[in-house]
């Protein structure tokens, strides 16, 4: 393994074929939710994937039997409390949607189990998505009590429209795999034990293809998510800002207390 990837330590790597680098997401006993650790890796993995010159293609997938639970309710919790905090992960937030976007190689990422949070943006900005028949893919910004911030505005709309997008981002609904791909919202489905095999074998089509033609292919179709760019910036602005306020307090509360939030319905704004 390439020492440029010696230092993870929630992202852990493997060559299931010359050329395809495939990371798994690994925070155990946490459904592979991403704590500070791993939100920092997410975002500076893609920088060091488009600068190895051994990778064609990267796969991602979580540990397990889940994908990705999501973001850790400590860090939420310390965002919530800390200025400091607030503005790392506001700025991690922001590199890890443009460094998948950037990231010169194609990437594929395999979906089963829950998919939310940090490990969903990479997994919905990937160039080929593939979804477990049962994963289930939610968007929970709204029932934190913060907008829809992270990628939800840069892809979702673009993905599956803006009459979805609004349904699902606004009441937080799960998206089943079989849904999300009816909708467009991933590449392809497939049966949930198939997941892997199929990331596989997506990525070794990659891997054998004109990388110049696929990589310029990829950067122009990828200009119409930079175009969505000062969408992106303002929901993900507006997404911290919430983090500040009563609605987020209340959300962060309601989750660790396993009940249904009590959201204040006379909000000036």
């Amino acid at each position: 393994m390439s020492d440029r990837y010696a230092s993870y330590k929630r992202l852990k790597f493997d060559w299931p074929q010359e050329r395809i680098l495939r990371i798994t997401m690994e925070n155990p006993g946490r459904l592979n939710a991403a704590d500070a650790v791993m939100h920092g890796e997410l975002t500076r993995v893609w920088r060091d994937i488009d600068e190895d010159p051994d990778v064609s293609v990267a796969i991602l997938r979580g540990a397990g039997e889940a994908f990705s639970a999501g973001g850790d309710l400590d860090l939420v919790k310390d965002m919530t409390e800390n200025f400091e905090t607030l503005a790392r992960v506001w700025k991690e937030a922001r590199d890890l949607v443009y460094n998948v976007i950037n990231c010169s190689k194609p990437v594929v990422s395999a979906m089963q189990g829950p998919a939310v949070g940090a490990g969903l943006v990479c997994g919905l900005l990937a160039d080929i998505s593939i979804a477990g028949r049962n994963a289930r893919i939610i968007d929970g910004h709204t029932r934190l009590g913060v907008a829809a911030g992270d990628h939800a505005a840069i892809v979702w709309p673009l993905l599956c429209g803006m009459a979805k997008a609004k349904y699902y981002l606004l009441l937080c609904e799960a998206v089943s795999g079989e849904e999300a791909e009816r909708i467009g919202l991933v590449s392809l489905c497939v049966d949930d034990d198939k997941v892997h095999e199929k990331s596989l074998e997506v990525a070794e089509k990659l891997a054998r293809g004109a990388p110049s033609a696929i990589r310029w292919t990829k950067y122009a179709l990828n200009n119409w998510l930079r175009m969505a760019g000062p969408t992106f910036d303002t929901s993900l602005a507006l997404e911290f800002m919430g983090f500040t306020g009563p609605d987020a307090r209340e959300g962060l509360a309601s989750l660790r207390e396993k009940r249904r939030p009590a959201f204040n319905p006379d909000s000036p704004l």
